[in-house]
């Protein structure tokens, strides 16, 4: 007999679930320091302190590549910043978007090729968020690795739809209405770095599954043997 009472986590791939706690535990830590309720006075601080330390920087990736020193403190930077978010809400829309789009991508890709569009994605945002623009505000949250997950996905329908012979551009209709939100809120804000990392995440999601899919690498194989 079915529980009606279980829970709905159940149903979610382990990896999703993992990554949605990961990013939900610290984000809920913060809270919970800037409310009081540990750490003491220097818990308020926290996530100001998180932020300088883990987040990505314009500043600090010049410096790097100006005197060619590329510390691991500093190189790590382009894989905590994910984790960390500006606030609860920041952190919730991530979340959701994990477990909804990472659900279906999940069911597909196997965990280490969730993990690695997630994680690549966020690397590539971050490229192109220090090459594209120079921006004066760090570089937060999981955003461009959902675009990675949300290109991964397009990929996923991509496929499908060309299996069907249907026009494959309908894939790219869920990008294409995120990215039109995306810039308004960018010219509402006049602020377009989070739009370029989100971008270049999605990018970085779309082409990795080329290789990381089932069956991907042999299919990018015999496509180049057909030529």
């Amino acid at each position: 007999m079915t529980s009606n009472s279980a829970s709905p986590f159940h149903a979610l791939p382990p990896v999703v679930v993992a990554l949605s706690v990961i990013i939900g535990g610290l984000e809920l830590m913060f809270q919970a320091a800037t409310l009081g309720l540990f750490g003491g006075q220097g818990g308020v601080g926290w996530r100001l302190a998180a932020i300088q330390d883990y987040a990505v920087f314009e500043d600090v990736a010049a410096f790097m590549w100006a005197n060619r020193v590329f510390p691991p403190e500093q190189v790590i930077r382009l894989f905590t910043y994910p984790l960390i978010h500006g606030g609860f809400i920041h952190a919730a829309f991530v979340i959701v978007f994990i477990l909804a789009i990472g659900n279906m991508v999940s069911r597909v890709f196997s965990p280490l090729a969730f993990l690695s569009v997630f994680v690549v994605s966020s690397v590539a945002g971050a490229f192109g968020f220090l090459l594209i623009l120079d921006s004066p505000f760090p570089l937060i949250g999981g955003y461009p690795g959902v675009y990675g997950l949300i290109g991964a996905f397009t990929f996923i329908l991509w496929t499908d739809l060309g299996r069907q012979g249907a026009n494959q551009y309908r894939a790219f209709g869920l990008i294409g209405a995120l990215l039109a939100i995306q810039i308004l809120f960018g010219l509402i804000n006049g602020e377009f770095s989070n739009v370029v990392a989100e971008l270049s995440g999605f990018v970085a999601g779309f082409l990795m599954s080329f290789v990381v899919s089932p069956g991907g690498w042999q299919r990018v194989m015999d496509k180049l043997r057909t030529r």
